[in-house]
């Protein structure tokens, strides 16, 4: 019986050959043949077929620590850098991956991009940690080639020592076709969850469960089903079995926040809902992945494999990346 319940576990995730042995963390899943990687080293794959992988070259982005990629519709894709000043970088490819070109250079010189995300082809966000005392943000309405802070931006100021973490490219979400954004702190000895419903004009600030002690540790990641129900996920990157809250989930678009531990100890880094299956999530981080299927209620484990991000196109089809060039595809379904 253990025998038959370690087989059931270890077939969630099927390893695929990624020619890669970087930390790998950001990842955007377009259909069952396509779908694209990125970290460090400038590193950028895709897969044309939906198991072979290939690597793309970047230019001036060779040096990049590339954290969040994200695909737009069609050939086009945007590809986001993280780092200190004019190592945060955003380049737009218009051919599949194939080839990159720089759009936007971080004018901040204290600045570090964190992730991005998009409601539709043309319009998007830009988090990045605080400047002034308060979290940059910048938008597009133009697919990502030109980026600009909203001119009535109203945003809470940061409290000391808070940020964002660049983990996975998912402690930024937003509603595909709404105006709701939302993105998660952590390391200001409070986590907190930030929520626009005007695409990112004006913000409010709501504290959560989950500990915060340390600049390592917070929330890493947050992601909706719909405008009410939430989940957040996080503990501290530097201790893999982290000893605390890790989960917590939302019934009322993220003013309140009730715990629910998506394993008893362990470091998760980012969390995604099934698509089609509003009911059904998946956290992933250095702990391995966890499934829920009561909304964020109850977790069960997958796998202990540690993972850094993971996306789906639908139910069906999904990847997932780590450390040192990990790439594993999604074997459904999910026990």
């Amino acid at each position: 019986m253990i025998l038959a319940l370690i087989g059931l576990l270890a077939a969630v995730w099927q390893p695929q050959m990624s020619g890669s042995n970087v930390e790998l963390r950001g990842l955007a899943v377009r259909d069952a043949q396509h779908a694209w990687v990125s970290g460090f080293g400038g590193t950028v794959l895709r897969t044309r077929d939906g198991e072979h992988w290939e690597k793309t070259a970047v230019a001036f982005g060779e040096k990049l620590d590339f954290r969040d990629v994200e695909w737009l519709g069609g050939e086009v894709l945007v590809l986001m850098s993280a780092g200190e000043g004019e190592a945060s970088k955003i380049f737009q490819s218009t051919d599949g991956g194939a080839s990159w070109h720089r759009l936007h250079t971080n004018p901040d010189l204290k600045g570090f991009y964190d992730a991005i995300a998009f409601w539709d082809e043309k319009n998007g966000i830009l988090l990045g940690d605080p400047v002034g005392g308060h979290f940059v943000v910048r938008t597009t309405a133009n697919g990502g080639r030109t980026w600009y802070t909203p001119k009535a931006l109203k945003m809470p100021p940061a409290l000391a020592g808070e940020g964002a973490f660049a983990a996975s490219g998912t402690c930024l979400f937003v509603l595909k076709g709404g105006n709701d954004a939302w993105f998660v702190t952590g390391g200001g000895g409070k986590s907190r969850v930030f929520h626009s419903v005007d695409r990112g004009v004006t913000w409010t600030a709501a504290e959560t469960p989950l500990a915060a002690s340390n600049a390592s540790s917070g929330l890493f990641s947050i992601a909706f089903s719909d405008a009410k129900h939430g989940f957040v996920t996080g503990g501290d990157y530097k201790q893999p079995k982290f000893a605390g809250l890790n989960g917590a989930r939302t019934e009322d678009g993220g003013a309140t926040w009730t715990p629910a531990p998506v394993s008893k100890t362990g470091f998760f880094s980012a969390v995604v809902p099934m698509p089609g299956a509003a009911e059904d999530w998946i956290a992933v981080g250095l702990a391995g992945s966890a499934v829920s299927h009561d909304g964020g209620k109850t977790w069960a484990p997958l796998d202990r494999e540690p993972l850094n991000a993971v996306a789906f196109s639908d139910p069906h089809t999904g990847w997932a990346v780590g450390p040192k060039g990990t790439v594993v595809r999604f074997a459904s379904p999910i026990p």
